[in-house]
């Protein structure tokens, strides 16, 4: 593992967007649960497409995933975030303008053609048109990385490029110090029945993580310690369970 410099910080917010079919909530929520047995605090804020079957690349049918984990007792997933990763033009217009000014802004280049641009109303490339000099830009290719890394699965061409989320929480997992041992086994389980599948979108998160630790991309990583939780047995509920139950309006 190549040296470098790891900065502890107390909290992070990061939000993951994407088409609804790119897999942002399953991204979430292993990045969620990861950082619970790591021992942080977390909330977290999914956010569903408007429009469930919206025709892809376009702003309705993005959907994405908003987590803060932190050190210390947190009780929102964060006003605004200070990472987002996108996956293609219409995450980015939907939710830039939601990313802290000096943030960190993570893209798919790959996705950012023509097309995909036209679709999500950009009247120029703004990888290119220095619209996001705000930012701190980092520009992978998510899509032709996870395309190499699984060269010799035996997964459908068709797919491949589905696994592209878990190259991107590879990454994630990499850059906040978090272990993707459970999310190795929670995906053998999840896809047992379907086990090339499951190899495949291993190797992704193998490769994403191995991607940041090789590469010069950034700089450094970040460490948010275990928070001081008292013991005892805790549950995970969604936003629907805790308004049923009534701990939330």
């Amino acid at each position: 593992m190549s040296e470098k410099l790891i900065k502890e910080i107390e909290s992070v917010i990061i939000r993951i967007a994407g088409d609804s079919g790119d897999g942002m909530q399953l991204t979430g929520d292993q990045l969620t649960d990861t950082s619970a047995i790591m021992g942080n605090d977390i909330a977290t804020l999914p956010d569903f497409p408007a429009e469930i079957r919206a025709p892809q690349g376009t702003l309705p049918g993005v959907s994405s995933f908003q987590i803060q984990f932190s050190q210390k007792d947190v009780y929102t997933a964060g006003d605004a975030p200070d990472v987002l990763v996108v996956m293609n033009p219409a995450a980015l217009k939907v939710n830039v303008n939601d990313l802290v000014k000096g943030g960190l802004l993570i893209v798919n280049s790959d996705s950012f053609n023509e097309d995909n641009l036209k679709k999500a109303g950009w009247k120029s490339n703004p990888l290119t048109d220095d619209s996001l000099r705000d930012f701190s830009l980092l520009r992978i290719p998510f899509s032709s990385l996870t395309k190499n890394a699984l060269g010799e699965s035996k997964i459908k061409t068709s797919e491949v490029d589905r696994c592209k989320n878990y190259f991107a929480l590879g990454l994630l997992f990499w850059m906040y110090g978090r272990t993707p041992d459970h999310t190795i086994e929670w995906t053998r389980d999840k896809f047992s029945k379907k086990p090339d599948i499951a190899e495949a979108n291993i190797l992704a998160l193998t490769a994403g993580y191995n991607y940041g630790d090789i590469t010069e991309v950034l700089p450094s990583r970040y460490m948010v310690k275990r928070s001081d939780i008292a013991p005892g047995s805790y549950r995970k509920i969604t936003g629907n369970e805790a308004t049923a139950i009534g701990i939330a309006a």
